[in-house]
Order: C-alpha cells, then structure tokens, then sequence
C-alpha cells in the first residue's frame, strides 16, 4: 500500500527528488514538505518502493498530510514546469542557495543521494544551479534531507515571511 495522497491547491513551493534512493531521506523529506506547504515530486526510476516500511516509517504519520507525485519520466517532468521556474541544487555549483530569485510556485530540483544531479541536466540549465556553500574543504556533500530542509525553510521564509 502506497502513503496516501493529498493535493495542495496552491503550494509555496515544490520540492523534486530526482531518482531518489534512500528511503528514509525521502520519508523526512516529504514530512518537511508537510510542514512547509510544499508539493513533493518523486521524479524517475526510485530506489524503493512506494509501500517501503522505512519510507513509511521516516514520514511517520505526516503522509496524509503531504502532498505529493511520483512522476516516472524525469525528462516529461522537466518540461511540464515553466523553464524559468526550475532551481536545481548541486554541490557542484558555485552560486549559493540565498541568490535563487523565487517566486512562489517555483520547483527546487534536487538530484539522488549517491551522485546527485547529471551533469548533462546542470548544463541544460545554466544560471539556474545552486549550492549550499561548505565551509570545510574535507566534506564534500550533505545529507539530502539535511539539504532540502536548509534550502526550502530560506526560500519559503523569503517568501512568506515568519
């Protein structure tokens, strides 16, 4: 049985995991994504099933609450969302996350655990890729969940304001 489906009407953001493979970073995720107002898209081939206990298990009991897609097609993903709209965070990109120009409505792209995003995908989207700087040169990612949480809540608190 898949986590239960709920549809925002008009969410401050959407977050996409590319190919994501972890399932408890997608569970946390998606809890986040509850919290925040935002719409979650699973996009591409996952590393787990819908029904996975530790996704499950990650979202706690917050999956009625988030809304969310799995949308198979990377590429039809992509391109069902205004071009100017996509925000993609790479830790291979020299742009810090605090200059992305958001409007609310935009999609936060973010690429799977073990590789993160192709680097054909951050050529086709020059100007639009973002990292989050890391001030100790021996660590060369984060955690993706860790990622998406210091992401959205800037971009969400530019937005909306607490």
């Amino acid at each position: 049985m898949s986590p239960s489906r709920r549809t925002l009407d008009a969410p401050i953001l959407t977050v996409a995991l590319i190919e994501p493979q972890i399932p408890p970073n997608t569970g946390n995720i998606a809890r986040l994504c509850a919290a925040a107002g935002c719409h979650l898209i699973l996009a591409g081939t996952l590393g787990f099933t819908l029904d996975d206990a530790h996704l499950k298990r990650a979202g706690l009991d917050y999956w009625e609450h988030v809304s969310w897609e799995h949308q198979p097609d990377v590429e039809a993903f992509l391109t069902s969302r205004p071009r100017r709209a996509l925000h993609l965070l790479s830790a291979r990109a020299t742009v810090p996350y605090t200059r992305i120009p958001a409007q609310p409505g935009d999609c936060l792209v973010f690429g799977k655990e073990t590789v993160g995003l192709a680097p054909e995908l951050l050529d086709r989207f020059p100007g639009q890729c973002y990292t989050i700087p890391i001030l100790e040169p021996g660590v060369r990612s984060l955690n993706l969940s860790s990622a998406v949480a210091i992401v959205v809540y800037d971009v969400v608190r530019r937005l909306k304001g607490f």
